[in-house]
């Protein structure tokens, strides 16, 4: 897959320009993990708060790339048989039921046991194999024939054991099957983890990827990010809405904005006609940045002081 993309990701410089033209604004330490996960061909564990574009990461790497997007979304619970494979029990239900009016013809003539359980073994017993095999995202990434971009999302809402299980595939790029024995990739994938921090992840699987932590943007790229996002947004309005977010990340919340309530936010304010922001529309429009009511509660006491504040 490398190969066929050297042009792509030929710098850190390129990818970033590049990323920017499908919309998504990136840091140079952003392209510069991108870079060096591609040409190193080690997963990448993308770690940071939520809504400032770990996904979207993934997404728009398999659109530079033209690859496909193979996205697992972890949650407690999660295990192989979901993650990996599922053997398609109805086919081998109907298997079991051919050899069994097979069985007959196979055994005629044989002479004793011995003789009977080699004719059996000549038959070809397919009832583990790849044909019964129902491949899941993990398994779906290393068959990819031309390589694949896969997205393993919020790994810290899995359990430690499946954090485990995920250790042979991000240091050799290939599984273990019981029935069937080693799978290995067809063509290397391009791994990434991403995760918003619920709980520490094990040492083992930070030792075998690359790590990137996309923090909350300064002013100047959310600015950025809201002009590419947000068309028709008068610069005046952008430049309010961006600062007076970066004063609400400052305060005592439960869950500060993130970028994508930042878009979201000034799309609303948009279409609500507002050219400059006041009291009334901020405190109108508040739920759209804070999802606890107790935020809620404690930022709409200040929405005055903060407009004051702004530039």
């Amino acid at each position: 897959m490398i190969i066929k993309h050297q042009e792509k990701i030929a710098s850190p410089e390129i990818i970033q320009s590049r990323y920017e033209d499908l919309g998504y604004i990136c840091s140079h330490s952003v392209a510069t993990a991108i870079y060096l996960a591609c040409h190193l061909q080690k997963p990448i564990l993308i770690e940071g708060p939520p809504g400032v574009g770990k996904t979207e990461l993934a997404k728009v790497t398999a659109t530079y790339l033209n690859a496909p997007l193979i996205r697992m979304q972890c949650y407690e619970g999660l295990d192989e048989s979901k993650a990996l494979y599922e053997w398609k029990y109805g086919k081998q239900l109907l298997y079991t039921q051919v050899l069994k009016e097979q069985l007959g013809d196979v055994l005629r003539g044989a002479r004793g046991l011995d003789e009977s359980i080699a004719r059996l073994h000549d038959f070809g017993d397919i009832f583990y194999s790849q044909e019964f095999l129902e491949p899941r995202p993990l398994l779906q990434a290393l068959q990819s024939q031309d390589g694949a971009v896969l997205l393993i999302d919020e790994i810290d809402k899995a359990d430690q054991e499946f954090e485990a299980f995920l250790l042979e595939l991000l240091s050799d790029y290939q599984v273990s099957i019981p029935e069937i024995g080693t799978v290995k990739a067809v063509s290397t994938p391009i791994v990434m983890l991403t995760s918003n921090n619920t709980r520490e992840l094990g040492d083992a699987l930070k030792r075998r990827c690359l790590h990137l932590y996309i923090p909350f943007p300064d002013a100047a790229l959310e600015s950025r990010i809201l002009a590419t996002q947000v068309e028709g947004l008068d610069s005046q309005l952008r430049e309010q809405i961006v600062a007076l977010i970066g004063k609400l990340r400052d305060m005592p919340l439960k869950k500060s904005p993130a970028v994508s309530e930042t878009i979201d936010w000034a799309r609303a304010l948009l279409l609500l006609n507002v050219e400059e922001l006041d009291s009334h529309w901020v405190k109108e429009t508040l739920n759209l940045l804070l999802k606890f009511q107790d935020d809620i509660e404690l930022v709409e006491p200040e929405i005055k002081a903060l407009l004051k504040s702004l530039p």
